[in-house]
């Protein structure tokens, strides 16, 4: 059952990525940035998820009562790294009654890259084992329209699918892996991205869009993006 959200014309929104390492939690304001802290580091969500929460809600004199409503990445990504977010923003959730919206990872780097005129946005993910996790998004005034759809796919197979003809612009860790194969298959038509990767503040702004739209669900009805199963689900 979806939560509703307070009639209020301020929205206070905590949103969380941790589907990289390049984890990062964001506070907004309707659309707002009011603090953000962004870490790039080998150390487990687990270690640096709660201390990163409690600053940005200290320094602004607040608690998680009055986070109106949260934005989480769902995936894909790391697994370990998607159920640490999972788990910890559900535990706000319900604590607090308040709705969670789930924001694509993908989506959200794609977001970095919208712009007013009409551009091909390519986000990609290294998703190991020889795939990535990738997309093709359309931006169009400011809104993104998916062409290619989000999946594991390897490298190959994606930029198979992808217009060779056209300006494309690529963001995402998936670029350490495959810069060269981009190149060669997309030549001068590529562009790669100088944006940094952390998203938790991209997070919060297409959540606030959903939580604005009462699409936010409850603690229980937030749920992962995989897009393939896990090593362990494998051997099984």
């Amino acid at each position: 059952m979806k939560n509703a959200l307070p009639v209020a014309q301020k929205m206070i929104i905590l949103a969380a990525d941790t589907t990289t390492f390049a984890g990062s939690v964001a506070l907004l304001e309707n659309t707002k940035l009011r603090a953000e802290v962004n870490i790039d580091s080998s150390s487990t969500h687990s270690e640096r998820l709660l201390s990163s929460v409690d600053l940005i809600l200290r320094v602004n004199r607040m608690s998680i009562q009055n986070v109106d409503g949260f934005a989480l990445a769902v995936g894909p990504g790391s697994f370990t790294g998607i159920r640490i977010g999972l788990s910890t923003i559900k535990s706000f959730s319900y604590a607090s009654g308040k709705p969670v919206a789930g924001v694509s990872t993908l989506r959200a780097l794609a977001w970095k890259l919208r712009h007013p005129q009409n551009r091909l946005l390519c986000p990609i993910l290294d998703a190991k084992k020889g795939e990535i996790f990738a997309a093709l998004f359309e931006s169009d005034k400011g809104k993104l329209q998916e062409v290619v759809p989000e999946g594991a796919y390897t490298p190959d197979r994606f930029f198979s699918l992808l217009p060779f003809h056209k300006i494309i612009f690529f963001i995402g860790n998936g670029l350490d892996v495959c810069k060269d194969k981009i190149l060669n298959y997309f030549k001068d038509k590529a562009r790669f991205s100088h944006h940094s990767l952390f998203i938790a503040y991209e997070i919060g702004l297409l959540g606030y869009e959903l939580l604005k739209e009462k699409k936010g669900v409850s603690a229980q009805g937030i749920e992962s993006v995989y897009l393939r199963k896990s090593q362990a689900e494998e051997k099984h």
